[in-house]
């Protein structure tokens, strides 16, 4: 059973998320009201997933995230109510492997949950037009692609490149496997391998890096 750690500053938030979670199978290990207790909630419990808001009191989510990842001591979703551009660049580059907005249904939610901890990435639709205009947005790739092809700083094999930009465009395991005619066995291999070699928590860390270096 997939176990969660809710973090938002509202307590009848959590109530209503835990009651949601459990009816639908998750097994709600813990909440937490701001970011310091949330990491060491985390700490102490290790669930599989962290639901995290952004905005709480003292240490806020992107700085709690940030924290739980880089001790790994869970996964993280993001469940809040902002979809502003700040938001959303700085959970996902803290390392969240999703971001949803509180508007989500409860099969979606739960959907969002289970691939979380699985090692699937998220992202509410409203939430991808913020990113992909980012994207857009930002100068030109600096260093080149071919610094990551060519082995140069992160010595990525070529079924390894091929993978980091089937991230990059935000395929599951499955449709990796799919695309590159290799098992999902083997696609998660080389998804683990990606994040080591790039010094990525997530695999959306991965794949804003290999946008940013030209991947896409």
């Amino acid at each position: 059973m997939t176990t969660v750690l809710i973090a938002d500053d509202h307590a009848t938030v959590r109530s209503g998320l835990r009651l949601l979670l459990e009816a639908h199978g998750l097994d709600v290990v813990g909440e937490a009201g701001d970011g310091r207790v949330a990491v060491e909630q985390a700490r102490a419990l290790r669930p599989d997933v962290t639901l995290m808001d952004v905005r709480m009191p003292g240490v806020d989510g992107i700085a709690a995230t940030r924290e739980i990842v880089e001790q790994s001591l869970s996964r993280v979703l993001v469940l809040t109510s902002f979809e502003i551009d700040e938001h959303v660049s700085g959970a996902l580059r803290a390392g969240a492997d999703g971001y949803l907005l509180k508007t989500v249904d409860a099969g979606p939610l739960v959907d969002a949950v289970e691939r979380v901890a699985a090692g699937e990435a998220v992202l509410a639709p409203e939430v991808t037009r913020h990113v992909i205009a980012g994207f857009a947005a930002a100068p030109e790739p600096s260093p080149p692609a071919e610094e990551v092809e060519g082995g140069s700083p992160f010595a990525l094999t070529p079924r390894e490149v091929d993978v980091l930009r089937a991230l990059a465009q935000g395929l599951s395991n499955a449709q990796i496997s799919a695309e590159l005619h290799i098992s999902e066995a083997t696609t998660k291999t080389h998804v683990s391998r990606v994040l080591a070699k790039l010094g990525c928590a997530s695999r959306v860390q991965a794949a804003i890096l290999a946008r940013e270096r030209g991947l896409a």
